[in-house]
């Protein structure tokens, strides 16, 4: 069975690495271990570092992907960046690219980090490359923003798919939507073919079979198990989540102001927020509550890059031996 190299860029504290990696219990299923083996990651936030470092086996070099590539700490590399992989993954930031953002896009600084993506790409050449993102993406600039990332990507001779994709359809409790950009290399592999939904709005994971055994549990009592003490005010997060469906998108930056749980005593905890997220219980957040809050939502969610994972390593097994077929025919 063929073992996949993988590349992983604004990796977090690993939500979609983990995913790929597989080999993990949610919610007394196991998601077992995939076909593929993270050679180099990569991200710049300290605090989502120390938490991958203790929850993989290798390490995370931790940098602005910017001054790598420019060899500005390249004496300080003790794992350059590989140039031979089979795929790339990126979550590049995409706060510049939400709705509920300031919309700038392409002319901010972290709006054009999808670029250094680019430029990785072109020098590793990987036969796939996966980029996930927010939904404002695809309207932003009134569409051009997708249309000049996918016009980018295929002239370093790429087949483009993108599609935007509940979390919620795959197992995760939470209504979250992502956009997924594939890229296939042309002489290698056709389009991607995007996976068929696992759950639907019929049988999705609630909240209430997600945490409910949470609930009563006391502070610390487990870990990450801490929650935000900040008053119920105007704006977004102070709803309480419903019980009966999975939970709204947990959010980055909220300052506090994560969403109340159902019973309103209290706001969700850090532990409650991550397997919302779809994170195990023994994958533990660190330094602190805040910092944990900020990770677990900038996370891929890891059930959903599960599913993903094993669906591009079918079609990779299935196209690549096709091709090698033909061209030996």
């Amino acid at each position: 069975m063929r073992i996949y190299k993988v590349l992983s860029l604004f990796s977090g504290c690993g939500g979609l690495d983990l995913g790929f990696r597989g080999g993990f219990n949610f919610l007394g299923k196991e998601y077992n271990k995939n076909n593929f083996d993270i050679i180099w990651s990569n991200d710049i936030d300290k605090n989502a570092c120390i938490t991958y470092s203790k929850n993989f086996s290798h390490n995370i070099v931790c940098a602005d992907i910017r001054d790598l590539l420019s060899n500005k700490y390249i004496d300080l590399l003790d794992e350059p960046i590989p140039l031979k992989t089979d795929i790339v993954l990126g979550g590049f930031p995409c706060q510049d690219f939400s709705h509920a953002g300031k919309r700038k896009g392409f002319d901010s600084k972290r709006g054009t980090l999808y670029q250094t993506m680019l430029e990785i790409v072109k020098k590793t050449t990987p036969m796939l490359f996966l980029a996930e993102n927010v939904k404002g993406l695809l309207t932003m600039n009134d569409g051009d923003a997708i249309k000049q990332i996918v016009s980018d990507f295929e002239q370093l001779g790429y087949n483009v798919s993108y599609k935007l994709l509940l979390t919620a359809d795959f197992e995760v409790p939470q209504k979250r939507e992502r956009v997924l950009i594939i890229g296939t290399r042309k002489n290698l592999l056709p389009n991607f073919e995007f996976p068929k939904l696992v759950t639907n709005k019929d049988n999705w994971i609630s909240l209430d079979n997600a945490i409910g055994d949470l609930e009563n549990k006391a502070e610390g009592s487990i870990e990450n198990h801490f929650w935000s003490k900040a008053k119920k005010n105007k704006g977004q997060g102070n709803n309480a989540v419903s019980k009966h469906q999975p939970g709204p998108t947990m959010r980055a930056e909220h300052h506090g102001n994560i969403e109340f749980h159902w019973n309103e005593k209290r706001r969700l905890s850090a532990r409650e927020a991550a397997r919302i997220q779809s994170f195990p219980d023994d994958f533990i957040f660190y330094p602190s509550t805040s910092s944990s809050y900020k990770q677990i939502g900038n996370a891929v969610p890891p059930v959903f890059a599960w599913h993903i994972a094993k669906h591009i390593n079918n079609f990779l097994n299935s196209k690549l031996i096709y091709q090698f077929l033909i061209m030996n025919a």
